[in-house]
């Protein structure tokens, strides 16, 4: 590697990361402040000669990229709030998706001349799977209600197994391989059986690993191969990866509890730490791509193609309004159980849900891959670039006004959720304080009164603990001493409040992300001990 192409490695992520920390900084939405970034830099500086180019390579994204945003995401996520709206997000990641393909293509074939049907197909199931990043990220800082923001996860987790899984049959079709509507149908379903086999299988067998693993760099090195093993595998025997690696992530984010406390504080900064970088060089890469998508445009009627592309990314976004309100409300009329099951959804949720389709990378990476000989390659790549870039600025930057304008909030979840976090903490102090008393029958009472009262109290721990770490834990006639048995009686309670957590969890009396608050105070305060 020579010292140019090391420069232009580094200054791709460099670049990102001063734009990123600007926008952290203002409080703008980070992802549309990197995307006008990567635009206007990619206009000036294709200008001058000599400058790199950042072309996206689609192995890179897919292969590279996907894997590990998608699994954090699906790590962070919660299984059972997943399971709980699993009807609106079949809907929205596979019956909107395919509805998109469907109506984009549709109006592709009909509008722009020279592009076959399978063609324009394969431009649906590109522009098709929105990119949550941008949504949840804005909804989160603005208080959206829990179920929108697990909607709009959900959605964005499978989304992108629906989408690639028909861009594949799409492009088969249009390079001249010829598929059935049921070869269409069997592809669909091994894909996603097999995709969904194969993430059960890793996340039983990596959950074995990871409950006899303490060392949390070990842990957490295997948890960095995971979605890369996943997604292969599944690419290997031409199944889903996506869904695999979705599938691994969901279920072992739901087993986390079982793992160590370092393994979990390691992970959560690492993933955060990991997601950020990923993030701001993918969003930077779009806005980059612009010089490298016109100059397959030219001698193009510039008004034809601006129409085309107003038209499709339109297409894209009345095509998920459409989709969203009857398939949300029609469920409700049709089956009395649902009626019965779930409350109304409010008007103002379906308004957000059906304005947040916002594309991203994946779309991008797909136009990018497709086949030198495509038919309208060219085109289908500008029309995909547009609709990405129109959906993260017009979609994005409007998603925040749309909110506030709309009140949606989550303040009753938030009272609802301190209501409950203390009456689990309530809860796992009484459990804690009843295995004290057990641990505590046998004389210990009497000999070393002190330490349960430091234990009651948590009181003059770390003073008492620096003077005996002289003598190695140990006392003069090789006794424990009150330090060490101090330490080993406050393991013993916190292991007892966090079984009294994840069964409220697991029985929905509380929330996962109330879990996880939760669990992270007493994953530091064993750090502590482990310190001391």
């Amino acid at each position: 590697m020579n010292i140019t192409t090391a420069l232009q490695l580094v200054l791709l992520p460099a670049g990102a990361l001063g734009v990123a920390a600007v926008a952290r900084w203002r409080g703008w939405p980070t992802p549309l402040l990197l995307v006008l970034a990567g635009l206007i830099a990619g206009l000036v500086t294709s200008q001058f000669r000599g400058v790199p180019e950042y072309r996206l390579d689609p192995d890179i994204v897919l292969l590279v990229f996907l894997p590990p945003l998608l699994y954090s995401a699906a790590l962070d996520s919660s299984y059972l709030r997943l399971r709980a709206v699993r009807r609106p997000v079949g809907l929205l990641s596979v019956g909107l998706v395919l509805f998109t393909a469907a109506v984009v293509g549709l109006l592709a074939h009909a509008l722009i001349p020279g592009i076959p049907l399978a063609a324009a197909f394969a431009l649906g199931a590109i522009v098709a799977p929105p990119d949550a990043v941008a949504a949840v990220a804005v909804g989160r800082r603005l208080g959206l209600p829990r179920k929108v923001i697990t909607i709009l996860v959900g959605e964005s987790l499978f989304n992108d197994a629906t989408a690639l899984t028909a861009y594949r049959v799409a492009v088969a079709a249009a390079v001249g391989v010829g598929v059935s509507p049921l070869a269409a149908f069997g592809q669909f379903a091994y894909a996603a059986g097999v995709g969904l086999a194969i993430g059960l299988v890793l996340a039983f067998l990596v959950g074995r690993v990871f409950g006899r693993l303490r060392d949390p760099l070990i842990s957490n090195t295997i948890s960095l191969l995971v979605p890369f093993v996943a997604y292969l595998t599944a690419e290997a025997v031409h199944a889903s990866g996506v869904l695999s690696v979705v599938v691994v992530g969901i279920l072992l984010g739901h087993r986390m509890n079982r793992t160590s406390y370092g393994t979990r504080l390691v992970s959560h900064s690492m993933w955060k730490v990991l997601d950020f970088f990923l993030e701001i060089v993918v969003f930077l890469l779009i806005g980059l791509q612009l010089p490298l998508i016109l100059q397959g445009l030219r001698g193009e009627n510039p008004w034809h193609v601006a129409g085309y592309a107003v038209a499709v990314f339109a297409a894209v976004v009345v095509a998920r309004v459409v989709w969203v309100v009857p398939s949300t409300y029609l469920p409700r009329v049709l089956f009395r159980k649902i009626r019965e099951r779930e409350q109304r959804p409010p008007a103002s949720s379906v308004a957000v849900i059906g304005w947040a389709g916002m594309r991203g990378v994946v779309s991008l990476a797909a136009a990018f891959a497709l086949p030198a000989d495509f038919p309208a390659r060219d085109m289908v790549l500008f029309l995909t670039f547009v609709v990405v870039i129109a959906t993260l600025l017009v979609q994005g930057l409007s998603f925040p006004l749309l909110i506030r304008k709309l009140g949606v909030s989550s303040e009753q979840e938030v009272y609802r959720d301190n209501l409950t976090e203390a009456a689990a903490q309530q809860a796992a102090a009484g459990a804690a304080l009843a295995r004290l008393d057990e641990l505590t029958k046998e004389g210990v009472l009497e000999t070393h009164a002190d330490v349960v009262d430091r234990l009651r109290v948590q009181a003059e721990r770390r003073a008492m603990g620096a003077w005996e770490r002289l003598g190695g834990g140990v006392g003069p006639e090789g006794e424990e001493t009150p330090s060490s048995l101090y330490r080993r009686l406050r393991r013993e309670m916190l292991a007892a409040e966090r079984s009294v957590l994840v069964r409220m969890r697991d029985e929905r009396r509380i929330d996962d992300e109330v879990l996880r608050r939760v669990t992270m105070e007493l994953d530091y305060e064993e750090a502590t001990l482990a310190r001391d």
